[in-house]
């Protein structure tokens, strides 16, 4: 039984989780634990099917066990998990990523979205000499204490402002604006430009809900960072070879200074990167002085992983995918209008979010939603076999594996649930 399994893990995980959105926080009772998975299915303790729109938070975006992936993996095993070494996988998959996203002249690959961003924040700071960081309310990049104030993401599930053991030092040198707002980023430029690193961005908010940039915001961003000498810094953890081929920078036209990745290029292994312009990537060790260094950073298994992957995922399967994004999204916004259900659900390409209340479009309107409403709704599809994020603030992800049949499946839920709000 789940219940059993969850109080095994009370014993021995602090809260039973590995992660702290997954102990259901935000919506209440207790998770189940998943045993398999297969394409667009979860399968727990009880022997329960779900149609899977967490998708391992956006990583695989083939489906679950995808043949080519395991296949991938199976094969690399057998030619041992980790060498210490130089690969030529690691070495491909940097080209492979570069070809879809020019702007990534130079890759180094990591483990974690965190370290990716950890690495991206020593880097400015080393590369520019200065010191101060910003970063857009509800925008998450990991949990590195410089960036952890007004993340989004589980630090919002959890009701937290940001994190004990973060101390006022640690964050005092970064600059927190809202986000879709470039008046607020120009106030922050005037009164500390000559000392701003980077700032970083999620180019499609996916940590406060799904909220999209207003149109000219990310542009309007990057002229401000060339104009004031700081590194504009994109955070496609999420968006990277999701939304795109070639990522949110892609969709929006952009050339960032630095790109934090991970999830889908890593094929639902531990594995994320930082890429940018030669100039500032050179300032990595060894070339540079700036110090960054994984033991397990562009692993043989994840390197094939990714390379697979990457591998199925042409415009033609980015364009399945939008289309039952947009499938899904229009059919949840039909079942809660009508059952009369004041709700906002957004789109961006292949990623889906649902605000019960009106738009959204930063963090603190994102955090007037009705999530008590959320977690009502988030239950009702549960109770039906549909597993979507256990939280307001996180974001639904389709993928190749949630065809016509899936996407009916979900909408027919949503409104026998719907009717119940």
């Amino acid at each position: 039984m789940a219940g059993d399994w969850f109080e095994r893990a009370l014993g021995v995980i602090p809260g039973g989780v590995n992660s702290p959105v997954r102990a259901f926080g935000s919506v209440g009772g207790q998770p189940f634990f998943t045993t398999r998975a297969e394409g667009a299915h979860l399968y727990d303790t009880n022997g329960n099917r779900y149609l899977d729109y967490v998708q391992s938070w956006g990583a695989v975006i083939l489906g679950h066990a995808h043949p080519a992936v395991v296949e991938a993996i199976a094969q690399a095993a057998t030619r041992g998990t980790s060498y210490g070494t130089p690969t030529t996988a690691e070495v491909e998959l940097a080209e492979a990523i570069r070809e879809r996203m020019p702007a990534l002249e130079k890759i180094r690959l990591v483990s974690s979205g965190t370290e990716a961003a950890m690495t991206a924040v020593r880097l400015a700071r080393g590369a520019t000499g200065r010191a101060k960081i910003v970063k857009l309310a509800g925008c998450y990049h990991g949990h590195l204490d410089a960036l952890l104030v007004a993340a989004g993401s589980g630090v919002a599930t959890l009701g937290l402002p940001g994190s004990a053991g973060v101390t006022a030092g640690t964050v005092a040198d970064t600059i927190v604006c809202p986000y879709n707002d470039l008046d607020a980023v120009d106030a922050a430029f005037a009164e500390h430009g000559d000392d701003i690193a980077a700032l970083l961005v999620e180019p499609v908010a996916a940590n406060m809900g799904l909220v999209a940039p207003l149109p000219g915001y990310l542009q309007g961003l990057a002229e401000r960072c060339r104009r004031h000498g700081a590194l504009f810094v994109v955070d496609e953890v999420i968006t990277g070879f999701r939304v795109a081929r070639g990522g949110a920078q892609a969709l929006y036209d952009l050339r960032p200074d630095l790109t934090i990745f991970g999830k889908v290029a890593g094929g639902g292994l531990p594995l994320a990167g930082l890429g940018g312009r030669a100039d500032v990537m050179d300032h990595l060790a060894p070339l540079g002085p700036v110090y960054q260094a994984g033991t397990l950073s562009g692993n043989p298994l994840a390197t094939a992983a990714g390379l697979a992957t990457l591998s199925v995922l042409d415009d033609a399967a980015y364009g399945r995918i939008t289309q039952s994004a947009r499938r899904l999204a229009e059919g949840l916004s039909v079942a809660l209008e009508t059952s009369g259900v004041v709700a906002t659900v957004t789109q961006v390409a292949t990623l889906v979010g649902v605000f019960f209340g009106p738009a959204v479009h930063d963090y603190e309107s994102a955090k007037t939603a009705d999530h008590e409403r959320y977690a009502r709704f988030f239950h009702g599809l549960l109770e039906r076999g549909v597993y979507f994020a256990p939280s307001g603030y996180e974001t639904l992800f389709c993928g190749l594996a949630h065809d016509d049949t899936t996407i009916d499946e979900t909408v027919a839920a949503a409104f026998a649930v719907a009717a119940t709000l």
